[in-house]
């Protein structure tokens, strides 16, 4: 999501319409960079002086190409050019598109981009959502959003690292939506292989492939009427991200090796860690997709962004273990004060979690003995620090050891400290990840670990 903005949304999402200003942009070519907007007359594309969008591309006629709105789609239109308009790797003489799509006249590129807008509104006055809870103005301008768009049915796409509490965002949604009564339904998209993936979403029927003895019903089926709740859209592969975008657009899934499609009703609300505009700048997310699941977008800031909220967080915490939630002070909180957080909320929950279990019979947070482990203690975004005043050899081998304990700790924050997916993630044998992870302390015994 470009900018700092809390939360961005096509202009006309919340208007009920269903529809989002575009703008026709040059994303490759000479003129890189050019742009006209996109409304309800026809525009035209060329390298003659009366045309919306003129181009200086030899290989593109004076007056090349038209673009129209249709609804919620594009009409491009080919003006007897030249060279010819092309659209995906087929040459056009009228085409209807969705936004995101690319059109290419000689040298130059087009893409139909919808214009986000930010989504600005005075902060909230609740201090929750949800299970979600904070008192910080970064938090309150979320919650604001969030009460925003929770009846609104549009797709929401929830950004941030992990461990701020996406899915909690999704759930909220569902709640605070007309659609309770139905289902909510997750998927961790990243946890699953590109064949089973396929089948989960849209379901198969019987003999539809080896092992497929009994017809299953896809995640969209189970979720018609409610809410589906796409974890690390991030990782779902090209062929996945195909077949997604045609369900979204028509509301129609087949289940693999189906004859007939079926029509779906549900709200998909999806969540990413990753930077997805550089996805699709890098050719690896479609970016029609990223529009269609994004007409809505909300950003979660890093706890160590919001310190402010650990006071409410840790008494929420408390409150749901059955203790004491009064607001806690002291040497405790001080601690989680120093600390950088690389984990998050979840990261939080945890510590709380080992403390409580460390004091049979507390009361409330006076009775815990809050540990952090001070190698961890240094905040996320600060870097490495280099001793010049050690020898080179040993000042090497420190910022080695501090980088592996870091690296390894976030990895098994971010995994729930699942050593399997931790070691998936770090590309390197889980024996050898666990061996790691046991050197830093961050596994105690070798049967602690076992998933």
């Amino acid at each position: 999501m470009a900018g700092d903005a809390t939360a961005t949304v096509y202009s006309e999402a919340l208007d009920g319409a269903g529809r989002f200003r575009c703008q026709l942009v040059v994303i490759d070519g000479a003129d890189r960079g050019r742009a006209c907007r996109l409304g309800d007359r026809e525009v035209t594309v060329g390298t003659d002086a009366g045309v919306t969008l003129r181009l200086s591309d030899d290989r593109v006629s004076g007056q090349h190409v038209a673009v129209r709105a249709d609804g919620a789609r594009f009409v491009v239109r080919d003006l007897a050019s030249t060279n010819g308009t092309w659209y995906e790797g087929s040459r056009v003489s009228e085409v209807q598109v969705a936004p995101g799509a690319t059109v290419r006249v000689g040298r130059t590129t087009l893409r139909i981009e919808p214009e986000a807008e930010p989504l600005e509104l005075p902060p909230s006055q609740a201090r929750r959502f949800g299970e979600l809870v904070g008192e910080s103005l970064a938090m309150r301008e979320v919650f604001a959003v969030l009460e925003r768009v929770a009846g609104a049915d549009v797709t929401v796409l929830v950004e941030g690292e992990t461990g701020t509490g996406k899915e909690l965002v999704a759930r909220a949604l569902h709640d605070a939506s007309a659609r309770r009564p139905k289902p909510f339904v997750a998927v961790d998209c990243g946890a699953l292989p590109e064949a089973l993936l396929d089948s989960e979403l849209f379901g198969h029927v019987k003999g539809a492939f080896t092992g497929a003895a009994a017809p299953r019903a896809g995640l969209f089926a189970r979720a018609d009427g409610g809410t589906l709740f796409l974890d690390e859209l991030g990782r779902i592969p090209a062929s996945v991200q195909a077949r997604l975008l045609r369900v979204l657009e028509e509301r129609v899934v087949r289940p693999l090796g189906a004859d007939r499609e079926r029509p779906v009703d549900v709200r998909v609300v999806a969540a990413s860690r990753d930077d997805l505009d550089a996805e699709v700048a890098a050719g690896r997310f479609r970016a029609d997709l990223l529009y269609r699941l994004g007409v809505v977008r909300v950003r979660l800031p890093p706890l160590r962004s919001r310190r402010e909220d650990l006071p409410l967080l840790v008494a929420e915490l408390l409150r749901r273990r059955g203790l004491d939630a009064a607001r806690p002070a002291g040497l405790g909180l001080d601690r989680l004060h120093a600390h950088g957080w690389p984990g998050n909320v979840r990261e939080l929950r945890n510590v709380i979690d080992r403390a409580v279990a460390l004091a049979p019979g507390a009361r409330g947070f006076a009775d815990l003995t809050i540990r952090i482990d001070a190698a961890a203690a240094q905040p996320a975004d600060e870097g490495v620090a280099v001793r010049a005043d050690l020898p080179y050899a040993e000042a090497r081998e420190a910022v080695i050891h501090t980088f592996e304990r870091r690296y390894l700790a976030d990895l098994l924050a971010r995994n729930d400290g699942n050593i399997t997916a931790a070691a998936r993630d770090a590309q390197v044998d889980r024996k050898h990840f666990r061996t790691l992870a046991r050197r830093h302390g961050l596994v105690a015994t070798p049967g602690d670990d076992e998933d």
